[in-house]
């Protein structure tokens, strides 16, 4: 047992020292950044602040993130976009995800090519889709709006991606085209493995199908289904490429990866934006423990 150990950590080791030097140094980098008043334009001189790029009166959250003023800030309109896009993006791909992983497992003529094709959206690269649905949903020259005004549903074409009133719900609507292939073929996966005998038992007597998903096969994929919305979430959490290339530094849908973004590198705030990328890593990893340990609660209430 003891040289297995010791084979098993000899093969581990270049591993784990890579990932130490790849993500470890620059992450305790970016952290130590946020003490300081570090500006991109000379990074050799600064000068330590201690916590005033978090709590001071111009810090992320100098006003009290229970008040009014704070979500009025950059920073905490970073927030709200972010939760707001990755909740409503998280669950439509979820619920369309299930939905087109149930009509890939039913077995039907040419089930093998629909598969292939469904997975066309996720394959493309974002930065590609993202400038594609630019184009498609341009006010002047795309196709979506003329499509509405041939059709009578709009008086005047809409500025899908400009319009603060639309930008955000369209950044998501992309969104969920491009990932429902991603969560389908999880879910996909989960669904192969049923066993085959629970659904002949339910079909010989004659239990309609809507109770047999709700009692057999939701409960069965659970675990699987978790997981997959929990890679996703950890995912949107952290968007940053389809909002910018779609809608640019607009603060009505700006990320809180687009404000590290603009605060470093446009501004050239290296402290402030490393104190949001630490305040961004603290957030994801405090919303994942808290959306497993209430997934692992539901799920033992139900158990028992």
């Amino acid at each position: 047992m003891k040289n297995r150990t010791q084979v098993a950590w000899t093969f581990l080791a270049p591993m784990l020292i890579l990932m130490a030097v790849v993500a470890g140094w620059p992450l305790l980098r970016s952290v130590w950044f946020s003490f300081t008043d570090t500006n991109i334009n000379n990074i050799a001189e600064y000068s330590y602040v201690g916590f005033d790029n978090y709590f001071s009166d111009w810090g992320l959250f100098g006003p009290s993130i229970l008040s009014t003023e704070f979500w009025d800030t950059d920073w905490g309109i970073s927030i709200k976009n972010t939760f707001q896009f990755s909740l409503v993006s998280v669950l439509l791909e979820t619920l369309l995800g299930l939905a087109v992983a149930m009509l890939l497992n039913q077995e039907f003529k040419g089930r093998a090519w629909v598969r292939t094709a469904v997975l066309v959206p996720w394959a493309i690269p974002t930065i590609v889709s993202a400038k594609m649905w630019g184009w498609i949903l341009h006010d002047q020259f795309g196709l979506i709006n003329q499509l509405l005004l041939d059709a009578g549903l709009i008086s005047s074409k809409i500025a899908f991606t400009a319009d603060p009133a639309y930008a955000l719900w369209t950044v998501v609507g992309v969104d969920v085209w491009k990932t429902v292939p991603f969560m389908a073929l999880l879910i996909l996966a989960a669904l192969q493995t049923l066993p085959k005998d629970c659904y002949e038992a339910a079909r010989v007597d004659g239990i309609h199908p809507l109770r047999v998903f709700w009692k057999v096969t939701l409960p069965l994929i659970r675990y699987p289904l978790l997981v997959a919305v929990v890679f996703r979430l950890l995912d949107a959490l952290r968007v940053f490429d389809l909002i910018f290339v779609l809608t640019s530094n607009s603060s009505s849908t700006i990320s809180m990866s687009g404000f590290v973004r603009r605060d470093m590198i446009d501004n050239g705030n290296l402290g402030t934006g490393s104190a949001a990328a630490t305040s961004l890593t603290v957030i994801i990893f405090v919303t994942a423990v808290l959306f497993m340990k209430a997934a692992r609660v539901r799920f033992n209430e139900e158990s028992n």
